[in-house]
């Protein structure tokens, strides 16, 4: 995927999102860094240019998982990150989370545990702007911008203009 495949993705889920929520109103969109911070920031973006009065700076936060991560054992040497939660909170609203690669279900889990201490949401959904497959956990996608089937060894990279200084999606071969 090039930038303008991921901009029309992006763009789609948002109207997605809008659609079967019928309307923003209580969208709140929480981004798993590193990549899926600003891919929630878009999403946001383009929530604000088609819903009258969403304010997409203020429904926006972070989501740090690496404390409820259950691999900690294999990798203890993990940077703690930041979680923002809009000053709204998150109580009874429509919690989506924004992720840019969804392989196991491992992290969404994870986000779920950390979602349950933050608040009692309404509902929660997930954004992913990519779906490469083999799940380990019984979590779907609500939204997907490309279902990229893939190989156990393959690797899905996502680089993004804010990180990486280029939007790509890039299926790296098993090695």
């Amino acid at each position: 995927m090039g930038a303008a495949d991921i901009s029309r993705a992006l763009t789609r889920i948002a109207h997605e999102i809008v659609e079967r929520n019928d309307g923003a109103a209580d969208v709140v969109l929480m981004g798993i860094p590193t990549r899926g911070l600003p891919i929630a920031h878009r999403l946001a973006s383009r929530i604000a240019d088609i819903e009258p009065g969403y304010d997409a700076e203020h429904a926006c936060g972070a989501l740090d998982i690496t404390m409820y991560r259950d691999d900690l054992f294999k990798n203890p040497t993990r940077t703690i990150g930041t979680t923002s939660v809009p000053d709204a909170g998150i109580d009874d609203a429509v919690v989506v989370l924004v992720d840019d690669v969804f392989h196991t279900g491992r992290t969404i889990r994870a986000a779920l545990d950390a979602i349950r201490d933050l608040g009692r949401p309404r509902a929660v959904q997930l954004a992913a702007l990519v779906d490469r497959g083999h799940r380990e956990l019984p979590i779907r996608a609500d939204f997907v911008g490309k279902n990229i089937p893939t190989a156990r060894s393959e690797r899905v990279d996502v680089r993004l203009e804010e990180i990486d200084g280029e939007d790509a999606v890039i299926l790296r071969k098993g090695e």
